[in-house]
């Protein structure tokens, strides 16, 4: 995702896309800047995880609440590609396109996989591949392609670390075939037909 939130001294211009400061004492704000407007603000006084936007969310997926059983259950009956199964934040937050294609990867699962076919032990798998996925991204900083920023300014260095991401024709760090890319659920998808198994 774009956009970010940054201190500031209050008299700091104004930069396109800043949409809102919280002010703090000795002349500092924090000022959230969206350009794609995906993000939003809201003042709560009560029970915030009973906002509507935020009640039917999943677990967390470095919270001990996700595993494979997790999954697992609540891939049953599900007709959806497991790609887009991981990443519908119903199941669980956080797991945007470019760390599903490498969990995916990772655990060896190919992204368009029926999510309701998949066993459970592979399930434990994914689990796995996602949350190491996601601390080797936060210990990097995250991932930059264009223009993302972490708290202290400086681009996230995940984007060096992906196997198949953004390399669909290239060469498969394991295999060496090439990669694979389509559209799934209207997003970016590379695999390894060779690696990446039914």
């Amino acid at each position: 995702m774009s956009g970010h939130l940054r201190v500031v001294r209050s008299d700091a211009p104004l930069r396109p896309h800043d949409h809102i400061d919280f002010e703090f004492e000795e002349e500092r704000v924090l000022r959230f800047n969206d350009p794609r407007r995906f993000g939003s603000v809201h003042w709560r006084t009560h029970a915030v995880l009973e906002h509507p936007l935020l009640v039917n969310l999943g677990v967390e997926p470095l919270s001990d609440a996700f595993d494979g059983t997790y999954l697992y259950e609540r891939s049953r009956q599900r007709s959806a590609a497991v790609k887009n199964f991981i990443m519908d934040a119903h199941t669980v937050v956080g797991v945007g396109n470019i760390y599903a294609n490498e969990a995916l990867f990772l655990a060896r699962i190919r992204p368009t996989t029926i999510a309701g076919s998949i066993s459970r032990l592979r399930y434990d798998r994914l689990a796995d591949a996602i949350k190491l996925i996601l601390q080797r991204a936060i210990d990097a900083g995250g991932t930059t392609l264009r223009d993302f920023v972490g708290y202290d300014g400086k681009p996230g260095y995940f984007a060096l670390q992906l196997d198949v991401y953004g390399r669909a024709g290239k060469a498969c760090v394991h295999c060496g075939r090439n990669l694979k890319g389509i559209v799934l659920g209207q997003r970016q998808t590379v695999y390894c037909s060779n690696c990446q198994r039914r």
